[in-house]
């Protein structure tokens, strides 16, 4: 290796999410400086399995808000609870809403006409 082309490779302590520490050699900040994460292999859905939305800083939040105009997600307030989802009523099978709509149809084209 060139010298002085290279940063310094020296001992870390590292705190995993659940507080276990360990230490390795790393190019991070100073020797036996500490660093802790936020997001690790015991905590991660890439490899526990399981879904869920990491927010760091409000970004999802952020996010929701910015493009809650486009009318695609509408923003809520901070405090309301969270809606309850309304049962879909049964819906029609597609031959009996194409039967239905069609004279409808033509009723408007009919009305244009005049």
């Amino acid at each position: 290796m060139k010298p002085g082309v290279h940063p310094d490779y020296h001992e870390i302590n590292v705190i995993m999410t659940d507080g276990s520490t360990f230490k390795t050699r790393s190019t991070y900040g100073k020797p036996g400086e500490t660093l802790r994460l936020d997001i690790d292999p015991k905590t991660h859905p890439a490899w526990t399995g399981q879904q869920r939305m990491i927010d760091q800083g409000g970004q999802v939040a952020k996010f929701n808000k910015r493009f809650a105009a486009i009318g695609a997600i509408k923003a809520k307030p901070a405090g309301d609870a969270p809606a309850k989802a309304a049962k879909p009523a049964a819906e029609k099978p597609a031959a009996e809403k194409l039967a239905a709509e069609k004279p409808a149809a033509e009723k408007k084209e009919k009305a244009a006409k005049k």
